[in-house]
């Protein structure tokens, strides 16, 4: 048998379901309908509260457990969790920024900037996670445009333009 779905929640009903239609996500949807099962003792057990929301019951128990120790304008937030990354250092980072844009010597791709960072500093990156970096950091894309080749040769270009 789960545990009793039984919590002191401060707020009305009628604030609850007000909530609720306040709510511009689903998550935040989910987190109050959530507090009005267990305030209407709707359902006998967590279990069966976490199932009727469609979440797992460790995530009730987190928002739980947030509504507990911040109350309800916490626990509805959805701001971002801004993490600074353990594996890309600062220096990692100052020379990646370099490295993008520089328009000599770029990156052919995500692969080339995951094979800099081994040869360069010695640390095996997952492809994913520098892609992630690069993308989220540096607002890269895998198929920019340049406006220029990175081979190009300006003195054949010179010579190009006088000849036609």
């Amino acid at each position: 048998m789960g545990r009793i779905a039984s919590l002191d929640i401060s707020e009305s009903l009628i604030e609850l379901k007000e909530l609720v239609s306040k709510q511009t996500t689903l998550k935040g949807e989910k987190r109050v309908k959530s507090l009005i099962y267990i305030k209407t003792k709707k359902f006998k057990t967590r279990q069966e509260v976490s199932a009727s929301v469609g979440v797992d019951i460790r995530t009730l128990e987190r928002w739980v457990e947030t509504y507990k120790l911040f109350g309800i304008d916490q626990m509805i937030s959805d701001k971002p969790k801004n993490k600074q990354s353990k594996i890309i250092t600062s220096e990692i980072h100052l020379g990646l920024s370099q490295r993008v844009n520089d328009p000599l010597n770029p990156f052919l791709g995500y692969w080339d900037a995951q094979i800099w960072v081994n040869e360069t500093y010695g640390i095996e990156i997952k492809y994913q996670r520098i892609r992630e970096y690069l993308k989220q950091h540096f607002k890269t894309k895998l198929k920019s445009p340049r406006k220029s080749h990175y081979k190009k040769n300006v003195e054949a270009e010179k010579a190009f333009l006088k000849t036609t």
